[in-house]
């Protein structure tokens, strides 16, 4: 089993470096046994959108962890399945439109804080 906070972690960093918006991550593992942990973020632009995607992909892949399954990469939400840590990135829009954080509210909000860079 892998460290699914460690995969957070990673991710948020990636999603921070490539300017990622609005980066929120939401324990859920005593809710459900899909996932341990949702991460959702927002991009600004499609171009945005692929490029989180990939860092995180990267980034994760340097760590020797290669995420379960990826959908959506020609749309404008991506979701990197990393079994115990599913990552959401989406257009602003989309986001706004899914609200996948309210689906999850009864979930811990996790302080992310310490990984992402203050300017």
């Amino acid at each position: 089993m892998e460290n699914y906070f460690e995969i957070v972690k990673t991710a948020v960093k990636a999603i921070d470096s490539k300017r990622g918006l609005d980066i929120e991550v939401i324990k859920v593992d005593d809710l459900t046994v899909l996932t341990d942990y949702f991460v959702i973020a927002t991009a600004s632009s499609n171009t945005q959108l692929k490029a989180i995607a990939d860092e995180i992909e990267y980034k994760l892949s340097e760590q020797g962890i290669e995420p379960h399954h990826i959908e959506g990469r020609t749309s404008e939400w991506i979701c990197l399945d990393y079994v115990g840590v599913v990552i959401h990135v989406l257009l602003n829009k989309d986001r706004d439109f899914y609200q996948i954080e309210r689906l999850w509210e009864d979930g811990e909000s996790v302080d992310i804080s310490e990984f992402i860079v203050k300017e």
